[in-house]
């Protein structure tokens, strides 16, 4: 077809117009799928319209895509190490890291599209930069991290440090978007981790090319056997510390397991359930209930209680689960720490409580080792 033939007719009618754009949509579609599918850009949905299963689960798609297509060029011979492919895998955790944690600025959305830019670049053989991007303004941490981030792509040793050198950097924006956000407090622990990165990549770096060993030296003597000089023993490997988290969703006024929101409940398990597959030893658990700010029982202590007995409710489950003979840390601030959001009119009540859903939650942050 002829696209050029479809818009010659500048008198038709608006009705045989849009009909003529819509066909010329429909050819180039069929003519170029796979660039389209390989140049279109994810989207979330937009953090008001989170408050249904269903786009929730649409997103979680998007999330299943990208993770694919980092699988498809792993298999395809792009080594999990390289620079580029881990700082894609890193992004995309990060990203589906606060989504689950409810976070309702543009942060999941900007670190999906830097781990999706990564990808499109990878898919299409070309270089992409080192640059790491302070996304949704993020906070510039550690400058001496920074630093040493720069540093470790100097030294001769870097291919073998690419991948923890990677995330380390994506880390420290994922601290700085925290700090920006909700403080010190909630950003410390990703500071960690890139500190632990780093130290990580930086033992990496100075063991991948080591010069060759020295012959033993032997001391001659007439009566005394040659003694061998041994080399030193390697250094102790640091302790790695992961953290997972994820919110709890429940419904309105509830604070029992059957009224937990079942994609919640889902997301718990696949959290323990990484802690079972990967043998992790946990450490510490710190849940923090929260309620909705929607109260019509005149008790002013209300939404306080309801948030403890929520917190309560998530520490039950993760006990069923097999999180036991650890620490389980619960604290609940009411209504105190809402989510921005839900000031418009809404036409019903429903639709106002659908949109707080938000803010009836469990945080949940599970710090655990690497064995």
């Amino acid at each position: 077809m002829n696209t050029d033939m479809l818009f010659t007719h500048h008198r038709a009618t608006p009705r045989l117009q849009a009909l003529h754009l819509a066909l010329a949509a429909l050819w180039l579609a069929a003519a170029a799928p796979t660039a389209q599918a390989q140049t279109a850009s994810t989207q979330l949905t937009p953090p008001a319209g989170r408050i249904t299963d269903e786009a929730i689960q649409a997103d979680h798609r998007g999330y299943e895509s990208l993770q694919a297509r980092i699988k498809a060029l792993n298999e395809k011979g792009r080594p999990v190490r390289d620079y580029a492919m881990a700082k894609a895998q890193c992004w995309l955790d990060v990203s589906f890291h606060e989504y689950t944690r409810n976070d309702r600025s543009d942060f999941p959305q900007a670190a999906l599209s830097e781990s999706e830019k990564l990808i499109r670049a990878l898919e299409t053989g070309a270089t992409p930069g080192r640059d790491t991007p302070l996304v949704n303004g993020a906070a510039r941490l550690r400058p001496d991290l920074w630093q040493r981030a720069q540093a470790l792509q100097a030294l001769p040793g870097f291919r073998c440090a690419q991948q923890k050198a990677a995330c380390a950097e994506v880390e420290l924006v994922h601290a700085g978007n925290e700090e920006n956000q909700q403080g010190w407090r909630h950003a410390k622990p990703y500071v960690q981790i890139a500190e632990d990165l780093l130290g990580e990549a930086q033992q990496l770096a100075e063991r991948c090319d080591p010069p060759a060993a020295p012959a033993p030296v032997v001391i001659a003597a007439p009566v005394v056997a040659p003694v061998v000089v041994p080399a030193p023993a390697p250094a102790p490997a640091a302790v790695q510390t992961v953290l997972l988290a994820t919110s709890v969703l429940f419904n309105f006024d509830k604070f029992d397991a059957a009224n937990i929101r079942s994609v919640s409940m889902v997301q718990l398990q696949d959290l323990v359930r990484r802690v079972q597959r990967d043998k992790l030893v946990v450490q510490s658990v710190q849940l923090d209930g929260h309620a909705d700010r929607l109260n019509g029982t005149g008790q002013s202590d209300y939404n306080q209680r309801l948030s403890e007995k929520r917190a309560a409710t998530v520490k039950g489950v993760l006990e069923q689960l097999g999180i036991t003979g650890v620490p389980i840390s619960t604290s609940a601030a009411g209504d105190r720490q809402p989510l921005p959001g839900c000031e418009q009119r809404f036409s019903s009540p429903e639709a106002l409580r659908e949109c707080l859903l938000p803010n009836r939650r469990v945080e949940v942050q599970i710090e655990a080792r690497k064995p």
